[in-house]
């Protein structure tokens, strides 16, 4: 029995490492959803230390405000005021940790990964991140700032 409380504490111990810790985000204009928690792991603090080559976790935590059938996924990186595409390899929120369609007042987790690509340039900008229901309004959008190294 002492074994196995060892066994789940240290799994516990290990779950609490890797689990994210939220970050700072600011809203970019979220029109159909309320955003509740932004979590990029590993993101320690901001501005999110971004190295070539590596996969980060996106965790979104929301609120529709509204029935959508379906939603899609946009990100980009804005530097110097210009937005800068980047591809996602899935960008349907409904492959993405949703169940769709989504409901009014549904609380919902959107999960996704970024891999930040070798081709990338070492820099600081901003990483852009919105949700898009099937009128076209973003049910979220997240702005936080990133450095990209090597």
């Amino acid at each position: 029995m002492e074994r196995w409380c060892c066994v789940v504490a240290a799994s516990l111990l290990l779950l609490g490492l890797v689990a994210g810790e939220p970050v700072k985000y600011q809203d970019c204009g979220s029109e159909s959803g309320k955003l509740l928690v932004v979590d990029v792991s590993p993101c320690p603090s901001l501005p999110c230390k971004l190295i070539k080559e590596k996969t980060y976790d996106v965790n979104v935590t929301f609120v529709s405000l509204t029935d959508s059938v379906s939603s899609k996924a946009e990100v980009r990186g804005i530097l110097a005021g210009v937005p800068i595409p980047f591809n996602l390899p899935n960008d349907d929120g409904c492959q993405s940790g949703i169940r769709c369609p989504i409901r009014k007042n549904q609380k919902c987790n959107y999960i996704n990964t970024l891999l930040i690509k070798s081709m990338y340039p070492s820099i600081k900008l901003e990483v852009e991140w919105m949700l898009k229901d099937d009128k076209g309004k973003k049910i979220f959008c997240w702005i936080i700032p990133v450095e990209i190294s090597s």
